[in-house]
């Protein structure tokens, strides 16, 4: 494994030998995008990878909208100064703030987040269950948010739930344990799960979770977030584009604008962990 440090961008690849061009960019704030790349090798095994990080800035969700758009600007520029063909925006919040003006600025096939409000509405109609979306508060307080559910939740069925903590929680590294699990009660308390069918993860960070979700919620309660979708998406646009999806190796190029060695060894743990979910 080899590793190198260029101004504020910290870089290391997963093989050794020489570098190679990456092929699509993941772009979040943290570690959270990692279990959207982890879908992508397994639908996309043979493409290469470059992961961005904004560790200078996380966690966006409890950033100003402002601040979130000059900071997504910035990092994906310097993706594209590293040669990417597509880019993956694996977080709802930049999704909601930054993804139009992307697509306006660059030609290339760009792909955006949001929460798994719709499929889950689908899902959950016929029962007469609620759905509860997790997020962070920036997501939820987004106009897009609020669009999408009008949009699909005709009968009131949603409600929202922010969990601005999690992000703190996954960025240490912290899974599991007695505390998150205490956290989640916490949380959870003050609603009737027994009315609700569907959870939906709204935040890329907070599938790491989803395990301990599972022990912790009643078993008719079934757990979604974006994930396939966004790669379902991903290689649909590819197709579209004429992008082989055949030309890499599954390498992985992590960047991080924090310049911090140690975080990305961070994030080789993480998408280790994310490739088991």
């Amino acid at each position: 494994m080899k590793g190198s440090t260029d101004g504020q961008i910290a870089v290391i690849n997963t093989t050794d030998g020489n570098r190679v061009q990456m092929r699509i960019g993941f772009f979040d704030s943290g570690l959270g995008g990692l279990t959207v790349l982890a879908e992508a090798l397994r639908r996309l095994p043979a493409k290469d990878y470059l992961y961005m990080a904004d560790t200078l800035h996380v966690s966006y969700g409890t950033r100003t909208k402002d601040e979130v758009r000059q900071f997504v600007l910035e990092a994906v520029e310097t993706m594209v100064g590293q040669g990417i063909d597509a880019l993956v925006v694996a977080c709802n919040t930049a999704t909601s703030i930054a993804i139009n003006e992307l697509r306006e600025i660059y030609s290339m096939p760009i792909v955006g987040m949001e929460p798994a409000v719709k499929p889950a509405v689908e899902m959950n109609r016929a029962t007469g269950k609620r759905v509860l979306v997790c997020a962070t508060p920036l997501t939820l307080s987004m106009p897009k948010y609020y669009a999408l559910v009008s949009r699909v939740d005709g009968d009131g069925i949603v409600d929202s739930l922010p969990m601005p903590e999690l992000v703190e929680f996954c960025e240490r590294l912290e899974f599991d344990g007695e505390r998150i699990e205490d956290y989640f009660r916490r949380k959870l308390e003050p609603f009737d799960l027994d009315r609700y069918g569907i959870i939906v993860l709204g935040c890329t960070h907070f599938i790491y979770y989803r395990d301990v979700l599972r022990r912790l919620l009643p078993e008719s309660i079934r757990i979604v977030d974006g994930n396939a979708g966004t790669v379902r998406r991903l290689a649909a646009l590819l197709t579209y584009y004429g992008i082989p999806e055949q030309d890499g190796s599954g390498d992985v190029r992590f960047m991080c604008t924090g310049g911090d060695p140690a975080y990305i060894r961070k994030m080789r743990i993480a998408l280790d962990r994310a490739v088991t979910l």
